[in-house]
């Protein structure tokens, strides 16, 4: 049954691992860069993904032979490169017309917001709490990736380019701060 403590406990700790306020900087950057981001799509396609995960997620990995920490480090890999082009301004994801029509998805909605940290705290999350209980944290975060998503030419507006800027930079080294200790927790050597 629903446990609106486990609900709030799970809500929070999703909402600490996705990080939407900290992922500001990155998403804006990628607006610049794709021109729009589909708020209703990215949202749509991180719930897809976070509630599939909940489901059959490690069923899944298993049939791809792929573990999860092997995940982890694939996704960390991802962030860290998002990472090296907000501080370097160098373009790794080159923008094409395609990527106009699916940058919501990739790299935002995946691995941004429902990447490899997120897709393992549902997983983990999965030993301690119900699994209705963990939907409904997912679904509350959901809203709050929504909310941000909608709001960013308004933040961008508050910011100001020499704003965004160092945000900007500020925040790539706290991304590749965030894939090297996923990259760490993850690889034995």
């Amino acid at each position: 049954m629903f446990s609106l403590d486990q609900i709030l406990t799970i809500a929070f700790t999703l909402f600490a691992v996705i990080d939407m306020v900290g992922s500001i900087p990155v998403l804006i950057s990628l607006k610049e860069k794709l021109g729009h981001i589909d708020s209703g799509k990215a949202t749509l396609a991180s719930g897809l993904l976070m509630v599939g995960f909940l489901f059959v997620g490690e069923p899944f990995l298993k049939l791809m032979s792929v573990d999860v920490h092997s995940f982890a480090v694939a996704g960390s890999i991802v962030i860290f490169v998002i990472g090296l082009e907000m501080i370097l301004g160098i373009e790794f994801f080159k923008s094409t017309d395609a990527d106009n029509k699916t940058g919501s998805v990739v790299p935002i909605a995946f691995p941004l917001i429902a990447g490899s940290g997120t897709l393992t705290t549902i997983m983990s999350l999965k030993a301690n709490f119900g699994q209705y209980n963990i939907l409904a944290g997912i679904i509350l975060n959901l809203a709050i990736i929504y909310l941000v998503l909608r709001s960013l030419s308004w933040i961008e507006r508050i910011l100001g380019k020499a704003g965004l800027m160092v945000v900007r930079k500020f925040f790539g080294v706290i991304l590749l701060a965030i894939a090297v200790k996923i990259f760490k927790s993850n690889v034995n050597l």
